[in-house]
């Protein structure tokens, strides 16, 4: 009976090292408030069970996923059909939250601002130069614009921010989308750059006359002020949690794969610069453990996480997609 009760404290025991695992990801800076906090809590609830993620942008956590460096990525930048292929590590996209990318400014003595599609990408692209310029003013007449250099800041990083911010600007302008284009990373007509969402926002708090782009919670823990874009309907809409779900309300079909964009999407009330988010999960693992591990805390954050979302102003995935990714987290091996 004795000899008994040993292997069972044995066995035990064993079941409990093999379950004490390490996972580690990089990717996003869009997404890491909410994904600091989820890997916090499921490690909390999981003894044994510790998560590391690297807020390194999209560009990198690409990088370091499908090189097999990190058991995770992360990306609001959904993966090309040729880096999908070429990939040694084969991929899928899990989507996580819905969130908004907003226009952030410093400039002096104005605290509302309004854009429009054409007057974002002219001023990213060096054509508007001036905050009087004739085009800003009208967009905002009660506004008090000051004579004064814009500053452009754009991310120095492979950012998945900047798909989106770029996305957006390539579906509102043709001469951005004939110029510059879309991607994490691209040659800026001009400005500065800045690392991380953080570093963007350090530099326009710095620098009175600069502009860029930041993630919405990343605008409101920096008491950063942001202006209101004029939607795909010709609605003035400040970044909200409403709309940004009703920028993913316009998604009819959505993709087997999950890889779609929402910018500029249809819908009266609809926040234009609106994204997906994802984590790159490889589809076999070679620690089965492991990866029982990685896919217990996916169905934790589509099952619990999400409750968590709008907190930290995130919109979370409508619950008949969140039923659909919940099953390809079943399906993985």
């Amino acid at each position: 009976m004795k000899r008994s009760l040993i292997a069972v404290g044995l066995l035990i025991a064993a079941i409990g090292t093999a379950q004490a695992q390490k996972l580690t990801g990089a990717g996003a800076t869009f997404p890491y408030p909410i994904y600091s906090k989820w890997f916090s809590q499921y490690s909390s609830a999981h003894p044994g069970v510790e998560v590391n993620y690297a807020s390194i942008g999209s560009g990198g956590g690409i990088a370091q996923v499908t090189k097999g460096l990190v058991d995770f990525g992360a990306s609001d930048m959904p993966m090309t059909d040729d880096m999908l292929s070429s990939s040694p590590v084969k991929l899928i996209h899990i989507p996580t939250v819905l969130g908004a990318v907003v226009p952030v400014f410093n400039v002096p003595g104005v605290k509302e601002l309004r854009f429009s599609p054409d007057v974002l990408a002219d001023i990213y692209l060096g054509k508007i130069s001036n905050w009087n310029d004739p085009r800003i003013a009208k967009d905002n007449p009660d506004a008090k614009l000051p004579d004064q250099k814009i500053i452009v800041v754009h991310r120095s990083d492979g950012s998945g921010t900047s798909f989106i911010w770029t996305d957006y600007l390539s579906k509102v302008s043709k001469d951005w989308a004939g110029g510059p284009g879309k991607g994490t990373a691209l040659s800026w007509p001009t400005g500065v750059g800045g690392k991380g969402n953080d570093g963007i926002a350090g530099l326009v708090r710095q620098m009175p006359g600069a502009i860029g782009y930041v993630e919405l919670i990343y605008a409101i823990q920096n008491h950063i002020t942001f202006g209101s874009v004029k939607n795909a309907a010709g609605n003035w809409i400040t970044a909200s949690i409403q709309g940004v779900t009703e920028a993913a309300a316009s998604v009819k079909n959505m993709p087997a794969d999950y890889r779609i964009s929402i910018t500029n999407a249809p819908g009266d009330s609809a926040y234009p610069i609106s994204s997906f988010t994802y984590l790159l999960i490889p589809m076999k693992s070679n620690d089965p453990v492991k990866a029982k591990v990685l896919h217990d805390m996916l169905s934790w954050i589509i099952k619990s996480g999400e409750g968590e979302v709008t907190s930290l102003s995130y919109a979370p995935l409508p619950s008949n997609l969140a039923d659909k990714v919940l099953q390809t987290v079943y399906s993985l091996q």
